[in-house]
Parts: C-alpha cells; sequence; structure tokens
C-alpha cells in the first residue's frame, strides 16, 4: 500500500491520498478507491473499487459463484477491452490449474456488487441458463432507494424494451412487439430519513430491471445515474454506484441436481451507507 501511495494511485472520496497520509483512518461512508495502471493508457474507473479482487465464494468441477466487487465488469465489453472483468480474474485463476475458460451464464451490471455464476462445462452452463430461462433461481438483491414503498410489500410488474442506442430500458408500448416482462417482488427491510432497505427478488431477469422498476415507481436507487432523470424533487444522499447488491443466489447444482444457496455479505461502501443512513 506504502508503495502504491507513493506512485498516486490511491484515491478517498474522489481526491488523491499521499504517503503522508498512510496512517488515517477512514470512516464509515468514506469511498477508497485504487487506481492500478496509473500512469499510461489505463483509464481510471468510473467508480472506485474499494476491493478490486473477486471473491471465490463457491468451487467445484462444475462451476463458481463469485462475489463481484462494484466497478468491476462481469464480463468483457468488445467495446471496452482495456477494461478488466470478473470473467478475466476467474480466467487466471483457473489457468495454473490446467483447466478451461470459464463460460458465462448470467451477468451483473458493473456498478452493482455481488453474486454472479460461471461454468467449467458445456454441459453446465447449458444446463445453468436453462434454470434461469425457466425462472427457477432465486435472486435476492438488497438494494437503498429513495423515499418509502407503498405498500412496503408487494410485486412489480411492467413491460420493458431495450433501447439500443441509448443503452438503457424504456416503459414499452402495449403494442410493441418488442417488449419484455420483468416481475420484482420487493420487501421493505428498513426505513430511514428519506430513503429505504428494500429486499428485491426477481422472477425475471432483464437488464436493468431492479434501477428501472424502481425508477418508474418514484423510487430511484440511491446513488443512481442512468436512471435518475424525473426524478429531480427526490433527496439527495451521495453515493458513489448505485446502492444495489446481488445478496443470495439458490439454484440446482447442474451435475448432482442438489439445491445450492450462497449468501455474498455486503460490501464495505453499501455497510458504510446504511451506517451513515442509521446515524442520528
Amino acid at each position: 500500500m506504502a508503495d502504491a501511495l507513493a506512485k498516486g494511485k490511491v484515491f478517498v472520496n474522489g481526491a488523491e491520498a499521499t504517503a503522508a497520509d498512510a496512517g488515517s483512518r477512514v470512516r464509515a461512508g468514506d469511498v477508497v478507491g485504487v487506481w492500478m495502471n496509473r500512469p499510461g493508457s489505463a483509464r481510471r474507473t468510473r467508480t472506485p473499487v474499494a476491493q478490486s479482487e473477486l471473491q471465490i465464494l463457491y468451487e467445484d468441477d462444475a462451476l463458481l459463484v463469485v462475489n463481484k466487487p462494484a466497478g468491476l465488469l462481469a464480463v468483457p465489453l468488445a467495446q471496452r477491452r482495456d477494461a478488466g472483468s470478473a470473467y478475466d480474474q476467474i480466467r487466471e485463476h483457473l489457468r495454473p490449474r490446467g483447466r478451461r475458460t470459464p463460460l458465462v451464464v448470467h451477468r451483473i451490471d458493473r456498478d452493482t456488487s455481488g453474486l454472479v455464476v460461471f461454468a467449467k462445462t458445456l454441459r453446465a452452463q447449458e444446463e445453468l441458463k436453462d434454470q434461469f430461462e425457466r425462472r427457477e433461481p432465486e435472486r435476492v438483491y438488497l438494494a437503498v432507494v429513495q423515499g418509502r414503498p407503498d405498500p412496503p410489500e408487494g410485486t412489480w410488474r411492467d413491460f420493458l424494451v431495450w433501447d439500443p442506442d441509448a443503452l438503457l430500458q424504456t416503459r414499452a408500448h402495449p403494442r410493441d412487439p418488442r417488449r419484455k416482462e420483468a416481475i420484482s417482488h420487493y420487501r421493505v427491510v428498513e426505513t430511514f430519513a428519506g430513503a429505504s432497505l428494500v429486499e428485491i427478488r426477481l422472477e425475471t431477469g432483464k437488464r436493468n430491471q431492479i434501477r428501472m422498476q424502481a425508477r418508474l415507481r418514484g423510487h430511484t436507487l440511491v446513488g443512481e445515474r442512468l436512471y435518475a432523470d424525473g426524478q429531480r424533487g427526490a433527496p439527495r444522499i451521495p453515493f458513489g454506484r448505485q446502492a444495489l447488491h446481488a445478496s443470495r443466489l439458490s439454484f440446482r447444482h447442474p451435475t448432482s441436481g442438489r439445491p445450492v444457496t450462497v449468501e455474498a455479505p455486503l460490501p464495505s461502501d453499501f455497510a458504510g451507507l446504511l451506517a451513515r443512513l442509521r446515524a442520528p
């Protein structure tokens, strides 16, 4: 860490830290970022990554389940070849073992933290993808949203369409043949001044689904940027990314058929946000 400080690679709340800051204490809510490739052609990540290393929470001969930090892509993007991804890190993890490259099953947004599963064999990939298509896995997220959803428990049902030019979800016209149904079951876990912690269980898994559905009901996620338009009346709670964490994933093992459940602890930035909101 001292070497990283000396080379100007460490940032606290967006400001460059120096060697003189080595003994400083971080406080709840502080965002610590590491710019690994400064200087040179590498670009600083849009969202500071407090924990850049991937956590492998479950692994066997058929699959891996990882806890992806916010700020890291789940899989590489053709237009962002310079950006690292969970896929890249897993490939490096498997390489010394002489195994195949990982196979993508599903993904979560770059600035969403939490659970992602990758397969090691084609059979496992096909079986897991089939389960996701049939809406069998339990996918539970935690989100901090603006305001208080009313009623405090229920279901969000919408028809959405992906805009390939704007790269975002929009509400679909009733006669749009491209429309896809999005269903989320939510429960308010805790309320604060101007915000709520909500548990959301996905029935469908459309891209940006939770972020868009929360916005449609006037409860934009804290830290949201892409789906924040039209929410000017909402109180501004500072946070460096959308406050969304994939916390629990349950599915049938693709070869044994036994149930597998994996839970990901809250990352430090999300826990810090909750601590700030709970403070008197």
